[in-house]
């Protein structure tokens, strides 16, 4: 049974997870201005969407290494704090080496908040002894929803882009200070067998298939995160509060998703989930190629965050049901997170130099669709007998 201090860290990591899908959402919504902003051709703005997810793998390195001997509470709020700092920071920089600098500070601190905070989630699961992991990552679209939302408004309002950045990631940084002391210490963290035996070698195998169907929703993931608003922009012709809008709609389906998931996970197992997940999303990664207008686009755009919403947080709660080594897995699956990213920039932006928007989603699609047979590394195998 979970005890009050489990629940407090439950709501500590509820809050990690809101701060970083509040400051990755402000970010990301306001790609387009940054590229109006400096002057930046579509190859210039790929290098730098490139920057941050090969950055972030080194940040979730470090991470996985630092937490296996310190604990993931004080990864996670140092790099909270540097990823907020970092957003700010970005609102207020008008030098294109800012820019450069700025995205690596900001891809370091990422990664390692990433990887920190499915460590704490995972403990939280462990302690709940049933599927809660999904609940983080709806909390994490809360906050996504939030950051996009406010872009909108503030776009409306003709607000200055110093502020935009900055609102969002101020309060952010609030709520970490108040909430993340609440976080398990590194003992409680270790006080299940599986947790108190981390730094053992995990084989690859079963982490494989986990690693790749991250990779391959993050190529997804990437394709509306980074070139939502230029698809919105170029495919479409919208403005104003209707660019950063369908990245909304996207967080927001996702949510929606993701609200049931876990009652999803234990009536049906994880597995089936993940194969109607990696359908649908690349259904609605189909209709934004084809989409006439801006309603489809936006139906789409919302499809593609159903179909995603579990696949992520399934395979950091496989990674942690792995046994010994449990962290070391979840940090190399967050990894392929930015592997997918970083494939998912390089790709959409290759094609969008090349062919044009539209067309640089089809190469989502079809990985997404991979996922469907790799669906067989998320179910739960039976424990492992306890050896001597």
């Amino acid at each position: 049974m979970p005890t009050p201090r489990d629940r407090q860290a439950r709501v500590a990591t509820w809050a990690a997870f809101f701060v970083q899908g509040l400051c990755l959402a402000t970010l990301l919504t306001h790609v387009i201005d940054l590229q109006h902003r400096f002057g930046l051709s579509d190859g210039d703005l790929t290098l730098v969407l490139l920057l941050v997810p090969v950055i972030a793998g080194v940040g979730s390195a470090v991470a996985g290494f630092l937490a296996s001997r310190y604990g993931s509470a004080p990864v996670l709020r140092i790099s909270q704090a540097g990823v907020c700092t970092a957003v700010i920071l970005s609102g207020w920089n008008d030098r294109l080496i800012g820019l450069y600098a700025l995205s690596a500070v900001f891809g370091l601190f990422l990664g390692a908040v990433d990887a920190a905070m499915n460590m704490q989630a995972v403990a939280v699961e462990r302690r709940y002894g049933m599927s809660v992991l999904t609940g983080f990552h709806a909390v994490w679209s809360v906050g996504s929803m939030l950051g996009a939302g406010l872009n909108s408004v503030f776009s409306g309002l003709g607000l200055e882009l110093r502020w935009s950045f900055s609102v969002p990631a101020l309060i952010g940084a609030a709520i970490s200070v108040v909430m993340l002391p609440r976080l398990y210490g590194r003992e409680e963290e270790r006080s299940t067998e599986r947790a108190a035996q981390a730094e053992a070698r995990v084989p690859w195998r079963p982490v494989l298939p986990l690693c790749l169907a991250m990779a391959f929703l993050y190529v997804g993931d990437a394709a509306v995160s980074n070139y939502g608003t230029v698809y919105m922009e170029k495919a479409l012709a919208a403005s104003g509060w209707l660019v950063p809008f369908a990245y909304f709609v996207y967080q927001a389906t996702m949510l929606l998703a993701r609200v049931p998931g876990d009652f999803a996970v234990r009536r049906y197992g994880p597995a089936p989930v993940v194969r109607v997940g990696a359908v649908i999303a690349a259904v609605g990664t189909l209709g934004v190629v084809v989409a006439p207008g801006v309603a489809v686009a936006v139906v789409s755009f919302g499809l593609v965050g159903v179909g995603l919403s579990v696949i992520a947080p399934q395979s950091f709660s496989a990674a942690g049901r792995l046994g010994a080594g449990a962290e070391t897995a979840i940090a190399r699956v967050n990894m392929f997170n930015y592997v997918g990213f970083l494939v998912g920039a390089a790709v959409v932006g290759t094609l969008n130099d090349t062919v044009g928007i539209r067309v640089a989603f089809v190469p989502a699609a079809v990985l997404v669709v991979l996922i469907v047979f790799l669906a067989r590394g998320f179910r739960p195998d039976p424990e492992p007998a306890a050896r001597p």
